[in-house]
């Protein structure tokens, strides 16, 4: 799929970047024209993503967070946030629970094996069915 427009930030694990990324994204988001609503939401999440990364990433010093912007093909704006931290000790413990948050309201909070037994799916494929996200 083409990439209409994309950025590439590189920063370090400080937690006063977590700032810089909001404001950034949400800059670089502007372009699709998004809501109020929206804004908010796309600033919640990068502040989610890099917070976790670097609190869960870089818990005892400080490494690199990347933050890749794009807006693919139809307007859909693409955010990855990486690290090459730690990350976290117990990934399963971290996994039990699943929350889909869309325009600021919850769509749903479950346990990931309730998730499973009840849908018939994993929470990866359950997300790109109610988001309906692209595969790339």
């Amino acid at each position: 799929m083409k990439s209409e427009n994309q950025v590439v930030l590189e920063f370090p694990s400080r937690s006063s970047n977590e700032a810089f990324a909001r404001v950034a994204a949400a800059g670089f988001a502007m372009q699709l024209d998004p809501t109020l609503e929206e804004l908010g939401d796309i600033k919640t999440a990068v502040s989610e993503a890099v917070t976790n990364a670097i609190v869960h990433g870089y818990p005892e010093g400080f490494g690199r967070v990347v933050m890749k912007l794009r807006i693919k093909e139809g307007n859909i704006l693409e955010i990855v946030v990486r690290d090459w931290g730690v990350g976290i000790a117990d990934v399963e413990q971290a996994l039990d629970q699943v929350i889909f948050i869309d325009h600021g309201r919850i769509v749903l909070q479950s346990d990931t094996d309730l998730i499973r037994a009840e849908k018939g799916m994993s929470v990866d494929a359950l997300f790109r069915e109610v988001f309906k996200c692209s595969e790339n």
